[in-house]
């Protein structure tokens, strides 16, 4: 069954590249997959009658328990059938239906396929939180194919709506989910309904699971996303809403009744919706004149008493819903092609125009006509044999007589509305209407007396009806090929040939039947004597055709009646108030001031919970204060720090302070034994700092304005609460632990299968590589979006006016150039043109960039310090680099450190000295680090094992001896890479670009200068 899936995912990937090639001839090659998944159910028909079910199970993840646990019973081998013969007739039709030159076909192929393949994982997993993904794919993917006319507003409405309903049915059914997996102490589908659990909460999750197939099968009150559904394409209607999505519904009812269809609340709950939704999808049918919108509301009606049956909790009765699933699946799904070939040949759907189409498309009509004969119940047709089982069943039912006498009457008041909208269909689809004839002979008749007159020839003043109403000429309905004709009467056909062999449908679906707790045993069959369901199937017949003859009284009752509110109009209206209720709270919480936002935040915190940790936590009976005396200080600075910064009026000063703070922190790793975490809260609050200290020159000195009185003492308190919480979930935390941390087992791990003893370090690059992973890729994405923004050009002509200033040797005032030295600029080309000429400057040059500063920006002791450090640093990153694995160091932390390195040749040097240090694009360091570690990551499975796994490989060389060398060395320097390279983005962005961008406006507040000759200024070059 898992190849089944892989079968489905090959072929909605593909089925792009195919419709590209073979156009939509492509869909015949994509009807293979979900044909592979009806041979597959044809070829274990003997063995699932016999009690053998296959069944899957691979480990997904076994940490969690989480497997892909595949089983096919004698319900699962229906729907699989089912599932994979319509999906796989409907994909047949599609190949017909659209026009060769539609837009986004190979998109729907796709999806169609995908949704194939996301039902065939439903009615087959095993396992619930397996099913519960099939689900949601199932959602996500009708959501799609509703929405397929995406320049539509009714598409994009009906799918908006239908993805909205079923989803919030499927979060209901997760929580009924998860409740019995947690109650029954397993996932595995099959071993719940083998041994239910029981209890107050397993009645809650039922109800749940019930919520949750009342929204996919479009059960009251939730029915109305089906028939707005019906503004998906033909083939969609054919397979999601008749033999597919909501069937989906069904399955869920069907799968968990043999356990629970016995409990009080479940009776309640499926005859309540069964019932309704058979009278209410039945009572809207009559009076629809758009074809699809009939068999839309006759889907509603059919599926409440589908879950009915199979909810019911009889074996009778779940024998006839199986029964009743395989006829319904056959004679909607050809109906709903029927409409598609109608709508095709005619160009309108709706039933008041249309006249003649039966002797016109007369194949159509035949397939039609079978399967409305099966859908009303007429012999001698599967829906027939269903129907009577199902009588027969009500009759003999197991509950209190005056529910079961409800149930009955529903079921016969159901089935007559089912009748006469079997035939208002039939009818408005195929007969010839004597009175729509006549409205066409008189409409040709107006066109040739008007055959030379401008005049509308189809106006209301001549009789006639506007052009959207004017009835369809039989004359002009063109012939339709063959392949958007013959699924439809294959279906209408299957539908007879089921009916004609019941027993051999009898002994496939008892087994099924047989599961249910109570009740007499179900027989199929096409006659079984002068029996009561009889006489209740021709008082069915009966008054149902009564109702289609007086059709017109029966739409004028029902107008004169009081509706109530639509279901669809009541849904919009919540909708609505819901958007109003979002944005009136949105007005309130999003005012744009980030003190509210992390006010409310900590308000939060301290009162949910805090509050409970206060009056529920565990406390220590003795708290050690400290363990030495050095942790006392280190918090006093620490404290001392966090209370001038938060009173710090100037930016840079609370800053500082900050840092202060995040130092104090360090200090205490160092106290506790933590060298590594030391080590990098150092370097990262150094990076930090600088970062800050740079953005902070584009920013106002000063905070912009300081809190009220009054707010100053409401967020002392604030604070003061959230600390107080803070260190009560420091003491109360450790002691919930119900089980032991997975870190105990680190240390071992780290040595064994990481082959080093920096557990910090292996941790990073082996136990959680995959986590690492992912951080990097964010400080990729981050330092991308960064670049992009800083980068970003606001003022035309800013790059030409630059380069025309500095090619003409003009002043470049700045931040970094002296504002009253215009020969700034001039002394760096001189240093630069000596050096490219190979001579050797006069004055001694510490920093290669250097002179490119403006005097008083120099500071000769910060440029020999940095020539002294510049190269020790990178030498000692370099070799926390190699050590890392085995003592306090790492990739991350050697590349903050090399990043310091250049932050200091910044500073000393400005931007041109930045270039100098590091002649190369950070995107290239960026790339090629994540890329690193990417590739080392495959090594692992190369070499047998997972990826990122750790390989450990010796090397002997001659007079260097034995090398132990880690393939996670090479992780290592990947991270090392991308840590330098954002570093360097970030000084080139934040830094150097910020400080090209002052220059420039500080070239435009001083006007253009004329360009001058190296000699006219400063006397030239000495």
């Amino acid at each position: 069954m898992l190849y089944l899936l892989v079968a489905h995912l090959a072929m909605a990937l593909g089925a792009p590249a195919l419709v590209s090639v073979l156009g939509r001839k492509a869909f015949l090659v994509m009807a293979l997959a979900p044909a592979s998944a009806a041979v597959y159910a044809l070829s274990w028909t003997t063995r699932v009658m016999d009690g053998v079910h296959p069944t899957e199970v691979t480990q997904w993840v076994p940490g969690l328990g989480l497997e892909l646990a595949f089983r096919m019973d004698t319900l699962s081998w229906l729907m699989l059938l089912l599932v994979g013969g319509v999906g796989a007739l409907v994909l047949v039709y599609c190949s017909a239906y659209f026009s060769p030159t539609a837009s986004g076909l190979g998109r729907f192929g796709a999806v169609l396929t995908a949704f194939a393949g996301a039902m065939v994982g439903l009615v087959t997993a095993d396992d619930m939180l397996l099913l519960f993904i099939f689900w949601e794919l199932t959602t996500v993917f009708s959501y799609l194919l509703i929405g397929h006319y995406a320049d539509r507003k009714a598409s994009r409405r009906a799918a908006m709506q239908a993805i909205i309903v079923t989803t919030a049915g499927g979060l209901a059914m997760l929580v009924g989910v998860v409740i019995l997996g947690v109650q029954g102490g397993t996932f595995r589908l099959s071993e719940i309904i083998a041994d239910p659990p029981t209890g107050g909460a397993v009645t809650a999750a039922t109800v749940c699971l019930l919520a949750g197939a009342a929204s996919k099968a479009a059960l009251i009150p939730l029915h109305f996303w089906l028939p707005a559904a019906m503004a998906a394409p033909t083939p969609v209607s054919a397979y999601l809403h008749a033999a597919a999505m909501v069937k989906a519904g069904v399955y869920l009812v069907a799968r968990f009744a043999p356990a629970y269809s016995d409990t009080t609340v479940w009776r309640t709950i499926v005859i309540v919706l069964g019932v309704g939704t058979l009278l209410v999808g039945g009572y809207r049918a009559l009076r629809q004149h758009d074809l699809k919108l009939v068999l839309a509301f006759g889907t509603v009606s059919q599926l409440g008493l589908i879950v009915l049956l199979v909810g019911l909790g009889t074996r009778s009765a779940a024998l006839a819903g199986l029964a009743m699933i395989g006829a319904h699946a056959m004679f909607k799904a050809s109906l709903f092609l029927v409409v598609g070939v109608v709508d095709a040949a005619t160009g309108t759907r709706d039933l008041r125009r249309l006249t003649g189409v039966g002797r016109a498309l007369p194949l159509t009509a035949l397939a039609g006509g079978l399967a409305t004969a099966s859908m009303i119940g007429l012999p001698p047709l599967a829906g027939y044999v269903a129907k009577e089982a199902a009588l027969e069943a009500l009759l003999h039912g197991e509950g209190p007589t005056w529910v079961d006498a409800v149930v009955l009457i529903g079921v016969v008041v159901g089935s007559m509305f089912t009748v006469a909208y079997g035939a208002r269909f039939f009818w408005g689809a195929f007969a010839t209407k004597k009175h729509v004839a006549a409205a066409v002979a008189r409409a040709n008749e107006h066109v040739r007396l008007n055959a030379t007159g401008k005049q509308l020839v189809a106006q209301r003043g001549a009789g006639l009806p506007l052009p959207d109403e004017a009835p369809i000429d039989p004359a002009r309905i063109h012939r339709q090929p063959v392949l958007l004709v013959w699924p439809a009467l294959v279906l209408a056909l299957l539908g007879l040939a089921a009916a004609l062999v019941p027993h051999f449908g009898e002994n496939l679906l008892a087994p099924y039947a047989d599961t249910y707790p109570t009740g007499e045993p179900g027989h199929l069959t096409l006659w079984a004597g002068f029996t009561p369901a009889l006489g209740l199937t021709v008082l069915i017949l009966a008054v149902g055709a009564l109702l289609f003859w007086q059709r017109k009284a029966v739409e004028r009752f029902q107008a004169s009646l009081w509706t109530g509110p639509e279901a669809d109009r009541t849904y919009r209206r919540i909708m609505r108030r819901l958007d109003d209720v979002a944005a009136d709270v949105t007005a309130v919480t999003q005012r744009g001031s980030l003190p509210f936002y992390l006010g409310a935040i900590l308000v939060v915190l301290v009162v949910g919970p805090g509050l409970l940790m206060f009056i529920g936590g565990q406390w220590p009976e003795q708290v050690k204060a400290w363990d030495r005396p050095a942790q006392i200080a280190a918090v006093a600075a620490i404290c001392v720090a966090s209370v001038l910064a938060a009173r710090s009026r100037r930016r840079l000063k609370a800053v500082i302070l900050v840092g202060i703070a995040g130092y104090g922190n360090a200090m205490l790793f160092l106290l506790h034994g933590a060298p590594d975490l030391a080590l990098t809260q150092v370097l990262v609050e150094t990076i930090t700092l600088v970062v800050m200290v740079l953005v902070l020159r584009r920013l106002p000195p000063y905070f912009s304005n300081r809190p009220l009185a009054t707010s100053r003492w409401v967020r002392l308190v604030l604070g003061v609460a959230v600390g107080v919480v803070m260190m009560g979930f420091a003491l109360t935390v450790p002691l919930a632990r119900v089980a032991s941390p997975i870190s105990l087992d680190f240390p071992a791990e780290a040595f064994i299968h990481g082959y080093g003893k920096n557990i910090v370090n292996v941790t990073l690059v082996d136990i959680r590589a995959w986590d690492t992973m992912g951080e990097i890729s964010v400080l990729l994405v981050a330092a991308t979006g960064v670049a992009s923004l800083v980068f970003l050009r606001t003022r035309s002509g800013e790059i030409l006016r630059e380069r025309n200033a500095t090619s003409s040797g003009a002043a470049t005032p700045g931040i970094w150039a002296n504002e009253e030295d215009p020969g700034a600029a001039l002394r760096r080309r001189g240093v630069d043109e000596a050096t490219a000429q190979g001579k050797q400057p006069r004055m001694l040059v510490w920093l290669s960039a250097g002179r490119t500063l403006a005097p008083q920006r120099r500071s000769v002791i910060f440029e020999v310090v940095t020539r002294v450090l510049f190269h020790s640093m990178i030498v000692f990153a370099i070799f926390l680099l190699f050590s890392g694995h085995n003592a306090p160091g790492g990739g991350f932390a050697a590349g903050l450190v090399v990043g310091i390195a250049l932050i200091v040749r910044y500073l000393a040097g400005g931007r041109y000295e930045l270039g100098e240090a590091a002649p190369v694009h950070p995107g290239l360091l960026l790339g090629t680090g994540l890329f690193l570690s990417v590739g080392v990551g495959l090594i692992g499975l190369i070499m047998g094992g997972s990826v990122l796994q750790s390989v450990a490989i010796d090397l002997t060389l001659p007079l260097v001896g034995t090398i132990h060398l880690v393939t996670s060395l090479f992780f290592d320097i990947g991270v090392f890479l991308v840590v330098v390279g954002l570093v360097l983005d970030i000084l080139r962005t934040l830094g150097a670009e910020i400080d090209r961008h002052g220059e420039a406006a500080a070239r435009e507040d001083a006007g253009p200068m004329e360009a001058m000759e190296p000699d006219q200024i400063g006397g030239g070059r000495r």
